[in-house]
């Protein structure tokens, strides 16, 4: 953390600070009582961190009115106080196999702004009406009392709506909730058509997330994308895109979320090529993303390594600032316009500045943050966002490296990740572990499949070297 700028520890004065806290006032005039509305939440197995709620209601004309109620953390956290510097500074929670180093202090993050199960808190809802077909209708913000009635975890959700696994416990315990979260599932559904339509990519990555046992690492378990991450996700999607056309719409400025028209797409369109499938000259979203769908129908089981080089090439997102009267690019990836990042304030510090904007603009009082402010908060968080992916692979890579350090001299199928003056990488079939190609690896490029031979593991370092085996 130390060695890429990020702050492990809360300083003395932002601990006396939380010293000092106590539970959220019932918050501030027209806040709505939405308390008995069927909300739950949907996240890791293992998160106690819970930055945002979920519930659908009927709407006039067959409509559906989706809701996303956030965390209002700005209600205990000041902008300007010790624990906002330290927010400030981090700009995120850094999740290690080894350690969480959380942007909020845990008895905020997890307890009293997070929204536990069975608790009354104030959030900032987001209301979306979407039509048959997923197409929003409208939208507006304002504060409301939530309660969250289930706490849901992605792995039991989504294998119950595919009908592979039992009703979660947690459903069959609230009346009513099983039509909830199929109805919600259904509303995601069709927003997600709706965007496929204009040209969202559709990834599939694979992440390995390192099994412990006694201090040891036993396992590398692989955690796929499903059913019930794509119904938070595209529901966050439209979150995401109402917030930021609320604060347009009233002339405030606004954080955004962008990953530009792709640069490297001459290397996208080879890598195309190789699969038969010829891209036109310029950035297309809509015809990449007709590629990545004939490849995950044609070799299901390889789409993740496709989808990891085209997500290598197509090159980082940013946070940049939008200004009344303003433009920005939109979300290449996303095929989207408005798209910031506003449902996670417990663990992202744009998500924090951008509800308090939310607040004022509900209000109708000044913008807290001047257009100066914003623009270095997001050169700041876009640079530190990847200090914090740094640290994360980094200790990722160490329990890789622990896991493989006996197997010196085996020989694995892998694809190649990255390729580049600073290196080439690949990324093992089986295990699902990254390491740099130190030998043979002139001539090959990203997506390139080859076999490689482990030559070197340094735990301490993070480093797993291969030799590539012709």
């Amino acid at each position: 953390m130390l060695e890429y700028s990020l702050l492990p520890d809360f300083s003395s004065d932002a601990l006396g600070e939380l010293a000092r806290l106590s539970p959220s006032p019932d918050g501030a005039g027209g806040t709505r009582d939405l308390r008995a509305l069927l909300w739950c939440s949907i996240d890791n197995d293992e998160s106690r961190d819970l930055d945002q709620l979920t519930v659908a209601r009927p709407a006039a004309g067959g409509a559906v009115g989706i809701l996303v109620a956030v965390a209002d953390v700005d209600g205990l956290v000041e902008k300007g106080c010790a624990i906002d510097v330290h927010a400030h500074h981090n700009t995120t929670s850094v999740y290690t196999p080894a350690e969480i180093f959380p942007m909020l202090p845990e008895r905020l993050s997890t307890d009293l702004t997070s929204l536990n199960a069975g608790e009354d808190r104030i959030a900032v809802v987001v209301d979306m009406t979407v039509n048959a077909g997923g197409t929003l209708a409208g939208s507006e913000v304002y504060r409301a009392r939530v309660r969250n009635r289930a706490k849901l975890a992605y792995n039991s959700v989504a294998a119950w709506l595919d009908g592979d696994g039992p009703m979660p416990g947690a459903v069959a315990a609230v009346p009513g909730m099983d039509v909830q979260l199929r109805t919600q599932d259904e509303v995601a559904q069709q927003l997600r058509r709706q965007r496929h339509e204009y040209g969202a990519l559709d990834f599939e990555t694979i992440e390995a997330k390192a099994v412990f046992d006694n201090g040891a690492v036993r396992e590398l378990r692989v955690e796929r994308k499903n059913r019930a991450r794509d119904l938070i996700e595209d529901l966050m999607i439209a979150a995401n895109g109402a917030t930021a056309r609320f604060l347009a719409d009233r002339q405030y400025p606004s954080l955004r979320r962008v990953v530009r028209s792709p640069q490297r797409w001459g290397r996208i369109v080879d890598l195309a090529s190789r699969y038969g499938i010829q891209l036109p000259a310029e950035p297309d979203s809509r015809a990449l993303a007709d590629f990545l769908a004939r490849r995950r129908a044609a070799d299901p089981l390889r789409f993740a390594d496709v989808s990891l080089a085209v997500i290598k090439l197509l090159g980082p997102g940013e946070y940049v600032v939008e200004t009344p009267g303003g433009q920005v690019p939109g979300h290449f990836g996303l095929a989207v316009k408005d798209y910031g990042h506003s449902t996670a304030p417990n663990r992202r510090f744009p998500d924090l500045v951008t509800e308090r904007l939310l607040k004022a603009a509900i209000d109708g009082r000044p913008a807290p943050y001047t257009e100066d402010e914003l623009a270095e908060i997001a050169r700041h968080s876009t640079e530190m966002e990847d200090e914090a992916h740094k640290v994360e692979r980094l200790v990722r890579k160490a329990a890789a490296a622990l896991l493989l350090e006996s197997r010196i001299g085996d020989r694995f199928d892998a694809i190649v990740t990255g390729a580049g003056p600073k290196g080439t990488w690949v990324r093992l079939f089986d295990p699902p572990v990254e390491g740099r190609l130190s030998e043979g690896h002139w001539g090959v490029d990203v997506g390139d499949r080859v076999h490689v031979r482990l030559i070197a593991t340094d735990a301490d370092r993070g480093y797993i070297d291969f030799a590539r085996v012709r």
